[in-house]
């Protein structure tokens, strides 16, 4: 995995992370909804990435 997409997809996960706590102390459902989002793109990325590792190997 390059470091460059691991570190971005990390902080996605962290900033989605971040979004669905305020969110949920909030009680904001967008923002939480938002935050789960950005979660799941990091997850995508983070997969996508590894998956690039798999087949160069």
């Amino acid at each position: 995995m390059s470091g460059e997409q691991k570190m971005k997809a990390k902080a996605e996960q962290a900033k989605g992370k971040a979004k669905e706590t305020v969110g949920r102390i909030t009680d904001d459902e967008r923002l939480t909804a938002e935050g789960r989002a950005e979660q799941a793109k990091g997850d995508a990325r983070s997969a996508k990435e590894k998956m690039k590792d798999i087949f160069k190997h």
